[in-house]
């Protein structure tokens, strides 16, 4: 009687229900330093990002197809950092790991978003480097403004079609409890307070995951292939060396990406798994890709590069005059 009273009582206040995350398991001793880390590696991930974004709208050399696919994924960086950084450091910086049911829900919303888009938009750009190498005759008719709209549109249409659904099935189920099994809120986490029946919106998530990894490795390892074959098959070296400059930083972030995903979603399925492990695999995707992409894209590919070293040394001149 006494466990339907309390789950009654949970019901009438989700929305202003107060959850609890796992701990971060910081010593007090290293408290500050945890903070100044966290709060640097986020202005770091913004000041990197905003520097990307900002030379590709000011730079029209860069107005191309690669560049502003490069310019949404790098958004999809920032909404994923933004998700996690700020409760990070207030949680650490307050020494509490209670959330609001809501602010929960907005966190874990905006880090799915994160990594359906990064997927989407990493798999657009690889049929934009298969054109651009493969086809390089008909690339500014087949990659035409219209199209690269079409593309990015549906991109973006679909992240939030399919996360939103996912996540108002989820929070349409009542809760009976207030414990998150993470350091941070995500839709499995979510489920996991409700005890109603959760077999609907796991197999949603289940066709969400084997929809947009099947799509995206299909589409990569296709594309990637058939240049290749290209590649191979031309006996111009510099031609080649190009294009396989190219494709290297596109299939760096896609690979590193790839391996965090899997990693994180092997060891939600396998219980054997320490929770610990879990933990740092569900970090690592939000941490270390937002921070790489801007790095790996700003020091590889040339025109990138290039700009920004021009813009900066434009500001430091300007500063010792």
């Amino acid at each position: 009687m006494e466990e339907d009273t309390s789950l009654i009582n949970l019901n009438l206040t989700r929305s202003t229900a107060v959850l609890t995350m796992e701990s971060l398991g910081i010593p007090p001793s290293i408290v500050f330093s945890a903070l100044i880390f966290g709060i640097i590696t986020y202005c770091l991930i913004l000041f990197f990002h905003s520097m990307l974004l900002v030379t590709i709208v000011v730079k029209r050399n860069l107005h191309k197809p690669m560049y502003i696919l490069l310019f949404n994924l790098s958004i999809c960086d920032l909404m994923g950092a933004t998700g996690f950084y700020p409760q990070l450091i207030c949680s650490i910086l307050s020494q509490s790991t209670e959330i609001s049911y809501a602010a929960c829900a907005l966190q874990g919303m905006l880090l799915h978003i994160y990594g359906t888009g990064s997927l989407l938009f990493l798999t657009v750009m690889s049929y934009d480097r298969y054109i651009a190498i493969c086809k390089p005759l008909r690339y500014h008719s087949l990659m035409t403004r219209g199209t690269l709209v079409k593309f990015i549109c549906m991109a973006w249409s679909i992240d939030f079609a399919m996360i939103g659904a996912l996540f108002v099935l989820t929070i349409s189920k009542e809760i009976c409890r207030t414990n998150i099994v993470d350091t941070y809120c995500n839709n499995p986490s979510l489920m996991k307070l409700s005890c109603e029946d959760m077999r609907v919106v796991n197999y949603y998530g289940l066709v969400i995951i084997a929809l947009v990894q099947g799509f995206s490795i299909l589409m990569v390892s296709i594309t990637y292939i058939k240049i290749l074959i290209t590649c191979l098959s031309t006996k111009q070296s510099k031609s080649v060396s190009k294009a396989m400059q190219t494709c290297g930083t596109h299939l760096v972030v896609f690979l590193s990406f790839e391996v965090n995903v899997f990693l994180l979603l092997v060891s939600h399925r396998l219980e054997s798994v320490s929770p610990h492990l879990r933990r740092a695999f569900g970090v690592a995707i939000i941490i270390i890709p937002p921070i790489l992409n801007p790095l790996i894209y700003g020091l590889k590919t040339k025109e990138i590069r290039e700009t920004v070293f021009r813009v900066l040394q434009k500001r430091v001149s300007s500063i010792k005059q």
